[in-house]
């Protein structure tokens, strides 16, 4: 059922009291909070301004659909959540977060100084004249298209090919800054599409609210879409917004793609993550049990919030590694700096304030894994729990180009450096002796090549790149995809010292915004690191790798690029070579 909720959750406030109180001579030591909405969970994160140490962490999982996505069999492009799980989860989960850190000595609630969110995105909501979710009202509670658009949600891939159509026959700028290509898990696509699919949802939107501004504004109590605080970081990445332009893009543009979509322009100017939205009402301040009043920072999303709490700066790209991956950079402002073809938005002020956040990403990673153990490999590697284990442990013990095999990344479409929702997965090189193992392999490295090509393509337009720091379930437990990764990027791997980089960085602007810091940067310099262990490249897996990667390049331009005149007849002669090579076979 749509929007089930554990009513039987008792909250115990700990006490309401102002904000004014909450750095008493009693309890000097500030504290912030991280908010972090995942796909499946949110997470709350208690956090030490002054070092960064992680007091308290609580995890809720979203009761609602699959795994918290709400799907559907005969569209699998469909991808919605219940936002009815978004304010249930987040009240119980900071609760119990402040629970668990109340038992900590030197922690008293009244020290939280500030409050920071991230979520995914885009994942835009269409909401009522007073900002509620029109999924909560008993008329559209079944309605698929009044729940929230979830970010890999693709139903949309025609709406977002006519828009770049537009765009482009118009001879608009509003795609230059966001790699000349409108993407289906965007917001103008989406709310077009629920135009042309669901009008009767579209009329009774008075407007459409991506989830890390709905979050501030539940916590704040300002949910009035005409006034609630827009962020830069959703509006520049996903929704054409520039100020070289002016904002957002014209009302005579949208109106053109549907009579009327021009009344969805929001009129705020969005902030950068480091200004305050409001502060926190007492109506959540009592479910948390936290005292009202405190700051809450403007939203933004979970990769480039990720991407702060990893410590992204100039030179040093953030993977942050799960179902999906988003790689984040920044630039300085001061500089010039070309627009990039593929990527998904260069965006003042959306990563750390004062620099370009540059924006690219994989739309499937740990999701292509986990298709590979849940839907293809055999028994024999144990329960679904134990595969990954089992597979990883086998593929280890293989050498780079044994297996003869080359994969394409794209099972759930390619988000970055072609922009194209459909296209589909490939495996090249199998043989009648291909194991499991081998494909598993080929997969893990295939994703490691789609990283390489968007490396490849920031560079290219003269960003420097020095050094990556990955962050995320898949950098923190498995060393296989680290060690591939830093052998086919030719690059050092550091991994990011928090393993919760996202709520890291969304409580260390919560940090800012209470004061504890003065900027997003003095935050970094104190409260992030990484971890001793460096994956480097090896040499020798390096060799295997360059000729490797030739074969993916081939494939990649051959299948995913218009006119492309890739000669592919000695692909497989390549890769059997390659593992003839590797094994010493004649």
């Amino acid at each position: 059922m749509l929007g089930a909720c554990d009513s039987e959750w008792t909250y115990y406030p700990l006490f309401t009291i102002d904000v004014h109180q909450r750095l008493g001579t009693m309890h000097p030591r500030p504290f912030s909070l991280g908010i972090d909405f995942g796909t499946a969970s949110v997470r709350a994160l208690i956090v030490d301004t002054a070092t960064g140490e992680e007091l308290a962490t609580a995890v809720v999982d979203y009761p609602s659909g699959q795994q918290g996505v709400i799907l559907d069999d005969a569209d699998p492009n469909l991808a919605r959540q219940h936002p009815g799980d978004y304010v249930e989860s987040l009240h119980r989960c900071v609760n119990a977060a402040v629970r668990q850190a109340g038992a900590v000595a030197g922690f008293h609630p009244t020290q939280v100084v500030g409050i920071g969110v991230d979520t995914t995105g885009s994942t835009p909501i269409p909401v009522d004249r007073a900002g509620a979710p029109l999924a909560l009202r008993p008329e559209f509670k079944n309605e698929p298209a009044a729940q929230a658009w979830l970010w890999k949600d693709h139903t949309s891939h025609a709406e977002a090919a006519e828009i770049t159509a537009a765009v482009t026959a118009q001879g608009l700028p509003y795609l230059a800054k966001c790699g000349g290509v409108y993407s289906s898990e965007w917001y103008w696509s989406k709310i077009l599409h629920c135009t042309r699919t669901s009008p009767h949802v579209a009329q009774a939107a008075h407007s459409w609210v991506e989830l890390c501004d709905y979050i501030p504004a539940l916590l704040t109590g300002n949910t009035d879409p005409v006034r609630l605080a827009r962020s830069v970081c959703a509006a520049g990445h996903k929704a054409m917004y520039h100020p070289a332009w002016g904002g957002l893009p014209a009302a005579e543009l949208l109106d053109s793609l549907s009579p009327g979509l021009s009344r969805l322009r929001y009129s705020t100017t969005p902030c950068a993550a480091d200004q305050p939205a409001g502060t926190l009402q007492r109506a959540s301040a009592e479910r948390m049990g936290l005292p009202a009043g405190i700051p809450v920072a403007v939203g933004a999303f979970d990769a480039h919030m990720g991407a702060v709490g990893a410590g992204c700066s100039p030179g040093t790209l953030v993977k942050i590694m799960g179902t999906s991956t988003c790689d984040c950079i920044v630039a300085d402002l001061k500089k010039p700096l070309e627009d990039i073809p593929g990527v998904c938005g260069i965006v003042p002020n959306s990563i750390l304030p004062g620099m370009y956040g540059i924006e690219a990403g994989q739309s499937a990673v740990g999701d292509i894994f986990n298709w590979f153990v849940n839907r293809i490999a055999p028994s024999a590697y144990g329960a679904p729990a134990e595969m990954h284990a089992r597979l990883t442990e086998a593929a280890a013990r293989l050498r780079p180009g044994e297996s003869g095999l080359v994969a394409l990344d794209w099972h759930n479409g390619n988000r970055t450096v072609l922009v194209d929702p459909l296209l589909t997965g490939l495996i090249a090189g199998e043989t009648l002796a291909t194991t499991p193992a081998e494909i598993y392999r080929a997969l893990i490295e295939a994703t490691a090549f789609g990283a390489r090509t968007i490396i490849e393509r920031i560079e290219s337009y003269g960003v420097a790149l020095e050094r990556v720091v990955s962050c995320g379930g898949i950098a923190e437990k498995n060393p296989l995809v680290m060690q591939i990764y830093a052998d086919v990027s030719e690059r050092p791997m550091y991994i990011s010292r928090s393993g919760l980089t996202c709520a890291l960085g969304a409580a260390m602007f919560g940090a800012v915004v209470g004061g504890a810091h003065a900027s997003a940067l003095d935050a970094q310099r104190a409260m992030t690191g990484v971890k001793p262990e460096v994956f480097r490249p090896n040499p020798v897996a390096v060799a295997v790798y360059r000729r490797l990667y030739a074969v993916y390049k081939q494939l990649h331009d051959a299948f995913g690029l218009r006119g492309a005149a890739a000669d592919l007849h000695g692909a497989m002669k390549e890769l059997i070579a390659i593992r003839q090579l590797t094994r010493g076979e004649r």
